[in-house]
């Protein structure tokens, strides 16, 4: 998922115009700002610079203090959504090149949270608003930069809302079942036979696979090609584990076309997809063909194409964000969840410590340090932080990996029961459950609050 940054008012009310549902969207001009290479090393890379595109709409202004916002949506980028993160979408510090070790070496959250906080600087200077309050939204990983940001630079950004954001899981905290047992809960809470049909399609699969009866797995799943090992399974059984991930987390009451063109109530159409009938095996291909075949234009399932196995298991995404997303949770952002069949309802795939210092040292010549974000980022000993929204919801198998309680009366936590993946951050549709509405009202009036208490602090005389 990608991640965009915008300068916008905030506004507590919604534009009355529609287009398919949606409240209408602002309208944004595509521009690129000069961008130091390497903000923590005066020798290295010559003081290089590189060209970081960023989005922005018109600041309507009858004075020079209206709030500024920047906004880093999600992880997996498409072409529906501009990347600005450095190494993401069409800021790419070295172009094509920019993956090779070691120039990959340039992509980290410090230096992203200092692009930000750099641009953030300048372009306040440039429009003018030099004495605007600035507050930083995110989803997924942009809700992790948002906290961050707040943590690190509080002198440039007044507060944070991290919808969605895995700041305890990814530092290693928490329990490693926990995702997938997370995106498990989901289907069975539309009915729990959709797990049972779930593990025993995978149970008949591994029947097959240990008969090495590949013609047959070809034929139910409609292969491109037969696997021939242990390891063609192993990419089957992550191919389809990640259909399961992507319905769980993109669980929206509408349709969404942002990471592929996704139903309605995903979870819902594939648990009626598992109990369609008694055919366990056609009944779990059609349901990951929800997620890989939407259009019905695809006569075959590539295993390779579809899915990359990374440093990620819950995904990486396809293309050059893939790899900028693998090189992360092969360094800094610790992703090691596991499916074990007990807790899930997915065959056991472990991905222990072990198994990602192998795996990093071999794709990228890289140590992980999986307690740098304790450090770094200040783990859960979060009280002496202010002025962040916390945003979950309960359907989103990311939420247990985050804040679920307030912390304090300015770290607060916002719970959407009926949420998915960073609901309260897109656009306001007429599909939209009730708790989302709330808790967006929740978040403006919060926001409001601190833009308020910002503006006292900078103008002690208004």
């Amino acid at each position: 998922s990608c991640q965009c940054m915008y300068g916008f008012q905030i506004s507590v009310k919604f534009v009355s115009r529609k287009h398919d549902g949606f409240q209408t969207e602002p309208q944004f001009t595509e521009k690129y700002f000069t961008q130091t290479l390497d903000h923590f090393n005066f020798n290295s890379m010559g003081n290089g610079t590189f060209s970081q595109r960023y989005l922005i709409t018109g600041i309507k202004q009858k004075n020079k203090r209206v709030p500024v916002t920047n906004m880093t949506t999600g992880r997996k980028a498409t072409v529906r959504f501009s990347s600005t993160r450095r190494y993401y979408g069409r800021s790419l510090p070295f172009g094509k090149d920019s993956f090779d070790i070691p120039r990959i070496g340039l992509l980290t959250v410090e230096q992203a949270l200092a692009d930000y906080s750099v641009m953030i600087t300048e372009l306040k200077r440039q429009l003018p608003a030099a004495d605007c309050p600035v507050v930083v939204f995110g989803g997924s990983y942009g809700g992790m930069l948002s906290v961050y940001m707040r943590l690190k630079y509080p002198n440039v950004v007044a507060g944070a809302l991290a919808a969605s954001a895995p700041i305890l899981s990814t530092a290693g905290l928490g329990d490693p079942r926990q995702f997938f047992r997370d995106v498990t809960a989901d289907f069975e809470s539309v009915a729990p036979e959709c797990g049972d049909a779930v593990r025993g399609a995978f149970r008949q699969l591994k029947e097959l696979a240990e008969r090495q009866d590949y013609s047959r797995i070809q034929s139910e799943f409609t292969l491109c090609e037969p696997p021939s090992s242990a390891q063609d399974v192993h990419q089957l059984y992550g191919l389809l584990r990640n259909a399961f991930t992507m319905m769980a987390m993109l669980d929206y009451p509408y349709s969404t076309h942002f990471m592929g063109n996704m139903p309605a109530n995903p979870v819902k159409v594939a648990c009626d997809t598992m109990l369609s009938g008694s055919d366990l095996l056609a009944n779990l291909r059609n349901s990951a063909g929800i997620v890989y075949n939407a259009t019905g234009e695809l006569t075959c399932f590539d295993l390779y194409s579809l899915y990359l196995e990374c440093a990620d298991p819950t995904g990486c995404g396809l293309g050059f964000n893939s790899l900028a997303w693998d090189y992360q949770a092969c360094t800094e952002v610790n992703l090691c969840f596991e499916s074990n069949n007990v807790t899930d309802m997915f065959p056991p795939m472990p991905f222990t410590q072990g198994d990602r210092e192998l795996y990093c040292s071999k794709r990228w010549a890289v140590v992980p340090r999986p307690d740098w974000f304790k450090t770094q980022f200040w783990g859960d000993a979060l009280s002496t932080a202010s002025n962040i929204i916390f945003s979950n919801g309960d359907l989103d198998p990311w939420a247990n990996g985050g804040v679920r309680k307030s912390l304090s009366s300015s770290l607060i936590a916002v719970n959407i029961p009926e949420g998915a993946h960073h609901l309260d951050l897109r656009g306001s549709h007429d599909a939209d459950p009730v708790s989302v509405i709330s808790a967006r009202k929740t978040e403006a009036d919060v926001i409001a609050q601190w833009v308020k208490t910002e503006r006292s602090r900078l103008h002690p005389s208004l």
